[in-house]
C-alpha cells in the first residue's frame, strides 16, 4: 500500500510530465509484488534521482537535507546506534548535541525507526533526509569491519598461530618464510581465513575497484560484505594468497588456479584459489572446502527420510549410472562425496575424474582434468576404465564424447556417478538425447536421476512463530487449508545469524528411479513432462513438494521455498 508521501511523489512527477498514468499503475503493481518502496522503484528506473527524492522528503517532513560526504562523524556518535538498527532502518547517526541526536535517514517518515532510536539511545531524535547512496557509503566507512582495522593488527586479538596455512608443495613452504617479516599482512590474511571458517563461508571474494578493495563471504549461498581494507593493502594480500597457493606472483594478465591447506581448531580445511584479471586488478575467489562435510550421511545433509531410503537402495546396484543435477552451488559435489565416502571400503576400487579435485579423500584415486595437455573428461574416463574401477565419479558430463563413454561404462559393469546442469530430474533424459546419446542406451544405463537445491535453515537462536505474508501464499498458489495445522516460523535476526534469520542450509532433492515403464517411455522418446507425470504417479515427489515438506517440518520458511524452488 502506498503512503501519502508516495502518492504525493507520484502526483508531483505526473504534473512535471516525468511519468504517465500507465507508469504509475505499473510502478504501483511492482510495489505490491516486490514490497519495495515507490521511491526506490522510481530511482531504479531512472525516473527521479535519489537526491531529488531526499529533497522532496525534506520538504514534506520539514527536516533538513544533507550530503554525508561533506562531514566526518565522531566515532563516539557512531557507537550510540547498534549496527543492527542501522542496517534495519537504513540510517546513520550524524551528531549529538545535549540530548538531541541528529540522524540521517533514507526514510524520515519511519516512526518505528525513530521510536527504536529513542529507546536505544535515550535521546530525542532529529531526522535528516539523506540518499541511500550516501547512507551506504557512510555505513561502509563507519560500520564495516574495516572501521576497526587497527584491532586486526593487535597481536592480542589475532593470534597468527591459531590458523596454520601451508601450501601444497615443499617449495612453496620455503617461499612463505620471507613473508614472515610482513606480520601485518600475514595476520590480516589469517584473520580473513579464520572469519570465513567461523562464519561457515563457502567462498571468499577479494574484489579490487577503482578507489577501494572489498572482501565478501558467501554464507548460506548469499554474498555478504565482510571487510573493506585500504586499497594499498590489496597487492600485499593478493601476493600472500598467491604464494601459499603456489601461483606465479609475477603473472597478472592470465587467469590462474591454485590451492592451499589450513589447520584451524583441529580441522583440516582446503582452499581452492582462482585468480582472474579484471579492469582494476586481479580478483581472487577462494572456495572453502571443509572435509568434515564428507563424514556425514545423507540424513545429516537434510534429505527427508523417503529420499534417503530411495538413495540408499539405488547405490547398492552393482552397475549403472546415477546423475545428480542442479545449478552451481546446489550441493551436488557434497552429496556425491558423501555417497563415495559411504561406499569407500577396502574391497572397492573407487576412481574419479574431476575439474578440479575439490575434496581429497583417502582411499580414493582422484584425477584432475588438464585440457592443455589433452587430459579431458573423455580422455581421463577412457583411461580410468583400464584401471579396473568398481565405482567411478565423473565430475560433470559436458559433451557428447564424455556422455557416450559414461553410458558405455555404466553398461559394462561399473557404477558411475556424475552431474549435469538441468532444472529437474526428468529433463536429464532430454539433455542426454540433445548430446546425441541413443534413447535405448539411456534407458539401459540410467538407474536414477536426481535434482537438488539448498534451502537456508531458520536460525535456532532467534526462531519464532510468525504470520506468512499473503503475497507469498499467492505467488506459491497455496491454499490456506494446506498449512492449516502448520505453525510457521522464521528467524527474527540475531548476532548468531548475523541478523539474517537463517543459519546453515538444508538439502532438498527429487529422485526419479527408473523402472520398465519409464525405460520404455525413454525409448519411445516421450517428453520429459510425460516422464515426470508417470514418475509422480509412482510416488515421486517433486523438488517443490519436498521443499514444501521441509517448510512444514519447520526447518525453513515459505519465502525461502519461494526463492529457491517455486514452481512456474
Amino acid at each position: 500500500m502506498t503512503t501519502s508521501f508516495e502518492n504525493r511523489l507520484l502526483n508531483h512527477l505526473k504534473k512535471k510530465k516525468v511519468i504517465t498514468e500507465h507508469d504509475i499503475a505499473r510502478i504501483t503493481q511492482q510495489q505490491k509484488l516486490t514490497d519495495k518502496k515507490i521511491a526506490v522503484l522510481l530511482t531504479e528506473e531512472g525516473l527521479i534521482s535519489e537526491k531529488d527524492v531526499a529533497f522532496l522528503m525534506a520538504d514534506e517532513t520539514g527536516a533538513p537535507c544533507l550530503s554525508l560526504n561533506l562531514i566526518k562523524i565522531d566515532p563516539d556518535v557512531i557507537k550510540l546506534v547498534p549496527k543492527r538498527i542501522v542496517e534495519r532502518y537504513q540510517l546513520i547517526p550524524i551528531s549529538k548535541i545535549g540530548c538531541i541526536l541528529s540522524v540521517g535517514m533514507t526514510d524520515p517518515f519511519n516512526v518505528f525507526a525513530v521510536d527504536d532510536l529513542k529507546e536505544v539511545t535515550g535521546c530525542a531524535v532529529r531526522p535528516i533526509a539523506i540518499t541511500f547512496k550516501d547512507m551506504q557509503s557512510a555505513f561502509d566507512t563507519y560500520y564495516s569491519e574495516t572501521a576497526h582495522l587497527e584491532e586486526f593488527f593487535d597481536v592480542e586479538n589475532v593470534d597468527p598461530d591459531s590458523i596454520e596455512v601451508a601450501s601444497e608443495t615443499e617449495e612453496a613452504e620455503h617461499d612463505v618464510k620471507p613473508m614472515a617479516d610482513q606480520a601485518p599482512v600475514i595476520r590480516m590474511v589469517n584473520l580473513i581465513l579464520q572469519e570465513a571458517i567461523k562464519r561457515r563461508a563457502s567462498d571468499i571474494h577479494f574484489e579490487p575497484y577503482q578507489n577501494y578493495f572489498r572482501i565478501r563471504y558467501r554464507i548460506d549461498g548469499i554474498l555478504r560484505e565482510a571487510f573493506t581494507p585500504p586499497k594499498q593493502m590489496y597487492s600485499s594480500i593478493l601476493a600472500r594468497i598467491k604464494i601459499v597457493s603456489d601461483i606465479d606472483i609475477t603473472e597478472k594478465r592470465l587467469p590462474q588456479d591454485g590451492r592451499f591447506r589450513a589447520k584451524f581448531e583441529n580441522r583440516d580445511i582446503d582452499f581452492r584459489v582462482s585468480v582472474l584479471p579484471t579492469y582494476y586488478g586481479e580478483k581472487a575467489v577462494l572456495r572453502v572446502l571443509d572435509k568434515t562435510a564428507l563424514s556425514v550421511g545423507l540424513e545429516q545433509l537434510g534429505f527427508l527420510p523417503d529420499g534417503v531410503k530411495a538413495f540408499q537402495e539405488i547405490i547398492k546396484r552393482p552397475y549403472g549410472m546415477i546423475l545428480v543435477t542442479g545449478p552451481t552451488g546446489s550441493g551436488k559435489s557434497t552429496t556425491l562425496y558423501a555417497i563415495l565416502n559411504q561406499l569407500n571400503t577396502k574391497d572397492r576400487n573407487i576412481m574419479t575424474i574431476e575439474d578440479p579435485v575439490e575434496y581429497q579423500v583417502q582411499g580414493i584415486t582422484q584425477t584432475q582434468v588438464n585440457p592443455e595437455i589433452g587430459l579431458t573428461f573423455a580422455a581421463g574416463l577412457r583411461s580410468l576404465l583400464r584401471q579396473s574401477p568398481d565405482i567411478i565419479l565423473v565430475g560433470e558430463i559436458r559433451d557428447t564424447e564424455t556422455a557416450d563413454i559414461a553410458v558405455k561404462a555404466a553398461l559394462t559393469g561399473h557404477l558411475l556417478f556424475s552431474t549435469l546442469h538441468t532444472n529437474n530430474a526428468s529433463s536429464t533424459v532430454s539433455r542426454l538425447m540433445d548430446m546425441g546419446i541413443e534413447p535405448f542406451l539411456i534407458a539401459s544405463s540410467l538407474i536414477a536421476m536426481t535434482a537438488q537445491r539448498l534451502l537456508r535453515k531458520i536460525c535456532s537462536t532467534c526462531r519464532e512463530p510468525y504470520k506468512i505474508p499473503e503475497e507469498a501464499l499467492h505467488r506459491l498458489q497455496i491454499e490456506p487449508s494446506h498449512i492449516k495445522n502448520v505453525v510457521p516460523h522464521h528467524g527474527r535476526g540475531c548476532a548468531a545469524c548475523n541478523q539474517t534469520g537463517y543459519k546453515g542450509r538444508i538439502a532438498t532433492m527429487e529422485i526419479l528411479v527408473m523402472d520398465a515403464e519409464l525405460q520404455q517411455m525413454v525409448i519411445d522418446q516421450r517428453h520429459s513432462g510425460e516422464i515426470e507425470t508417470a514418475a509422480r504417479k509412482k510416488g515421486m515427489r517433486t523438488l517443490f513438494e519436498n521443499a514444501f515438506e521441509t517448510f512444514r517440518a519447520g526447518h525453513t520458511t515459505l519465502e525461502e521455498v519461494l526463492r529457491v524452488v517455486s514452481e512456474e
